[in-house]
Parts: structure tokens; sequence; C-alpha cells
């Protein structure tokens, strides 16, 4: 029976929701985490009767065929990129992104990282990084006798040093925006790398047109809105059910077919 198979591909696919969903539950209070969508196509179709086929020798047009559907399968997990919220942290090197674009970051590998989770920290050489102490690009470094660093919405890195009045510009934060962001690959650690589906990092400074820009003392929180979450999950599990119940009905049927004697 088709409607055994058929159930399985429902049941395999609500798996993957319930995954997906529950990744998204998980990182609810991930820095600058987005949010997954599963997205549902159908399978092919067996045609048992052609629309538009001829019935008759008198040339009558079939108007409407018989199409058995296969069961769906999963297309893609999109990655909706809306803003998150912006949490007040009032750390020096917490920076977050309102508006579009990615902070880089050179990776142990060599490649570029992306990332907009804004938690940097300064490490022994004095340099902006990452939590796993790669480097913010353009390798900013601030000097040790700065006694005040402020970072304003353009990205521009101001320091005033001991004994001097006069803040001075050590560095300049850029952003990179991507013609496609949800074709970017997630390696873990909220960073991402480019891909031939994301298209190729444009590089501006903050508050540049099609960029955003900065707030320092503040990050962006995750955008998982945990009620629309719980209220999908129990959906995923209803589907879940009833596709297992299809295969429970078609078992069923087939058993009656058996025991015919």
């Amino acid at each position: 029976m088709r409607s055994l198979s058929i159930g399985a591909t429902g049941m395999l696919a609500q798996q993957t929701n319930v995954e997906i969903i529950s990744n998204n539950i998980a990182n609810m209070n991930t820095t600058a985490y987005t949010r997954r969508r599963t997205e549902f196509h159908d399978l092919l179709y067996q045609d048992l009767r052609r629309a538009g086929s001829t019935s008759s020798d008198n040339g009558d047009v079939v108007p409407s065929g018989i199409q058995l559907g296969l069961g769906v399968r999963t297309a893609a997990v999109y990655r909706i990129t809306t803003q998150g919220n912006i949490l007040q942290t009032q750390n020096t090197f917490d920076l977050a992104i309102q508006g579009k674009g990615y902070f880089a970051v050179d990776l142990p590998s060599g490649q570029t990282g992306y990332t907009r989770d804004g938690s940097f920290q300064l490490n022994a050489d004095g340099q902006m990084v990452t939590h796993d102490g790669s480097t913010v690009q353009p390798g900013i470094t601030i000097p040790q006798n700065a006694i005040n660093i402020t970072i304003n919405d353009s990205g521009e890195v101001l320091v005033t040093l001991d004994g001097t009045v006069a803040p001075q510009n050590v560095g300049q934060i850029q952003l990179s925006r991507f013609q496609n962001e949800a074709g970017l690959s997630a390696i873990g650690d909220n960073l991402f790398v480019e891909t031939d589906a994301s298209g190729n990092a444009t590089t501006a400074s903050p508050n540049s047109t099609g960029f955003g820009s900065l707030l320092q003392g503040y990050l962006e929180t995750s955008n998982v809105n945990v009620v629309e979450e719980i209220t999908n999950l129990i959906t995923a599990q209803r589907a879940y059910e009833m596709n297992s119940k299809v295969i429970e009905t078609s078992d069923q049927m087939m058993a009656t077919v058996t025991n015919i004697r």
C-alpha cells in the first residue's frame, strides 16, 4: 500500500521539523542567533489518468485526471534574518549591529568568518577578539595606556590616552553584507562563512548606505519567539501523530486482507 510509505515520509518530515524547532528553543538565549524555519515540498505524483487525455473515440477530453501523491520531503531550512532585540550590557567592547551587516573575523583555518555576535574582548596584545580568540578585522589594537574607549555608531574606535585630553582614532570597524544572507553556511560558535549561494561579501563602514550602525555597550539577542516556537512544536507533534495513525490504519487494512479466507 502506498499509504505506508507516504505516512513514513510525513513522519520523517515532521521529525526534521521538530529537530529544527528544538534547536531554535535551545538557542533562545544565544547572542544574535537567527531562528530557522523548515520548508516542505510534495514528492512526485503518479498519473493514473492524465488530465487532457481523450476518453472516447469521439475525442472527449478528460477535464481532470487522477494523480496520486507519493508523500513529502524537506526542501530547505531557512534562516529568518530579522533583527533581534537590543540588550544593554554596559560592557565597553560589546557591540550590537542595528540594521544590516556582519562583523568579519579571522579564523584559524585562514578563512574569514562572519558574525553578528559583538561580545568582543581584548587579548594580551590589546587586539579586539572573539570569545575564541579570533581577531576582529581589520585588526584593531587598543593602546595599553588608554583610559577611555569609545566606539561610535560609524565604527570609529576613539581612545583617550593617559595624560592627554583629545581622543585619538586607532581604527575603523568594518561591516560586511551579502546579496543572499540565507546562503551563508553556519559553522558553529555564532559564525558563518560565505558560499556560492550567499555571494561575495561587500564591505563598508557602519552607517554607510545599506549598512547598519553600531551601538557600544549593547548586544543583539536572538530573534526566537518562544511562544511561536512552542505553538509550532505542538503542531509538528500532532502532525507526526496523524502520520503515524496513517501507517497504523494501513497496517490494519493489510491485516484485514490477509485474514480473508
